[in-house]
């Protein structure tokens, strides 16, 4: 375990709860349910699972987009720096907070 491994597992972790415990989560459903029905054979529970992923994998990318800006605006070449992972994961938590209370509530 590298020293970086926590905070994907942070990230991961924030963006698991978001896609699962969204209150957006029946709204983005009903648009897959438009446009997946066919690629996925109506399958609601494949639908369900492709919307939750959906939330999740948007929770990871918006909440690296400032953490992207901190690395090109200080020039890193390299890997992402310690800073920059705070970074992504301080947005990722803050992105989850609307979740927090739902998942609070029924928990895993």
């Amino acid at each position: 375990m590298n020293e970086r491994s926590p905070y994907y597992i942070g990230i991961a972790f924030f963006g698991m709860i978001n896609g699962i415990f969204n209150p957006l989560f029946f709204f983005v459903f009903q648009i897959s349910v438009y446009l997946m029905a066919e690629p996925l054979f109506g399958s609601t529970s494949a639908i369900a699972y492709f919307t939750s992923l959906m939330l999740s994998t948007a929770t990871v990318i918006l909440g690296g987009i400032p953490a992207a800006l901190y690395e090109r605006f200080k020039g890193a070449k390299e890997d992402s720096t310690p800073v920059s992972l705070w970074i992504w994961l301080a947005c990722t938590a803050i992105l989850t907070l609307p979740a927090i209370g739902n998942f609070l509530k029924i928990g895993l």
